[in-house]
């Protein structure tokens, strides 16, 4: 029997955040102890119907589902329908959920979770925006040194943005919390757009979901042919990058990944550059390393990986 390792799910979906939480759904290594929607790629009242969506569509009403931040810290939020759709959750056409949502508020499950649980014992998973997190870090700093790790979809050096020039969307929804998270000492493993820019759909990738001849599989197909006709169009490439999934992937198998532990720093005060995430890749700044920087990936493990998994479901 695999070590099992507990995780919260903060997230946004979007079609490749439901991917995410599918991928950790079939996946006995990880034992989801809550899922908490934060307000990013659609608004909140959308993220956390999509969230309860996908937990239906994947059998797994037992996983508890908590609303988080309708807005960023200090900022107007910014969403992105012009990708995911105006349901953030376009393409495939599903049930309106039935499954309850706790009356905890997000950051509060957060604190009391990595509080009650054994020290070291609960990753951070998140897809979207990180206000939820840093709301958390404010209402109870000692969470820092009692998580595990984070694991994070963010940020962007090499590749640059994808909602400016500068940004990536994560991290420019909500730059202020960013910091606030690279700033509070979690141990925290980005995975940028560098990374996520090489796990690119094809035909063949997303035929065999196809082929699994299931809800799960057909809804998988659906949405990453939705996600994907945005970015062909975008970057000129023959499908589009999966981003959210890595996370998830990166936990259950780290060595298809490689990476670089150094020092990031987000950007809050330049209106040209907002949300830019200043990767020290080359270490020439005396700044002390505080990010697992994940610049490569195996694409063809990370898409093994993922359909193996959604076959279970």
């Amino acid at each position: 029997m695999p070590n099992i390792r507990s995780i919260i799910i903060d997230t946004d979906p979007g079609q490749d955040d439901a991917l995410a939480i599918l991928l950790a759904l079939a996946s006995p290594e990880l034992n989801v102890l809550g899922i908490v929607a934060v307000a990013g790629n659609v608004p909140l009242a959308l993220t956390t119907r999509n969230i309860r969506i996908v937990c239906e569509l994947a059998g797994r009403q037992d996983v508890p589902v908590y609303a988080g931040a309708d807005r960023p810290l200090k900022r107007a939020l910014v969403t992105a329908e012009h990708v995911h759709g105006k349901t953030g959750l376009d393409g495939v056409e599903l049930p309106e959920p039935t499954m309850a949502l706790q009356r905890q508020r997000g950051a509060d499950f957060i604190v009391e979770t990595v509080m009650k649980q054994p020290e070291a014992s609960v990753t951070l998973c998140t897809l979207g925006p990180l206000t939820n997190v840093a709301m958390a870090l404010q209402k109870e700093p000692r969470i820092a040194a009692r998580l595990k790790g984070l694991v994070m979809i963010g940020g962007g050096f090499f590749e640059g943005g994808n909602i400016t020039p500068a940004a990536e969307f994560n991290i420019f929804v909500d730059p202020e919390a960013a910091a606030i998270v690279l700033e509070s000492g979690i141990a925290t493993t980005m995975i940028p757009l560098d990374c996520t820019h090489q796990a690119l759909t094809s035909g063949t990738r997303i035929g065999g979901f196809r082929t699994l001849r299931s809800r799960v599989g057909d809804a998988c197909a659906g949405w990453m042919e939705f996600f994907e006709r945005f970015d062909e169009d975008k970057y000129g490439t023959d499908g589009g990058p999966l981003h959210d999934p890595n996370v998830i992937a990166y936990l259950l198998e780290p060595e298809i990944y490689a990476s670089r532990f150094i020092n990031v720093t987000v950007e809050t005060g330049s209106e040209l550059t907002l949300g830019m995430t200043v990767a020290d890749w080359w270490q020439v700044s005396a700044r002390p390393p505080n990010v697992t920087y994940v610049r490569n990936l195996d694409d063809d493990a990370f898409y093994r990986l993922l359909l193996q998994r959604i076959a279970r479901l």
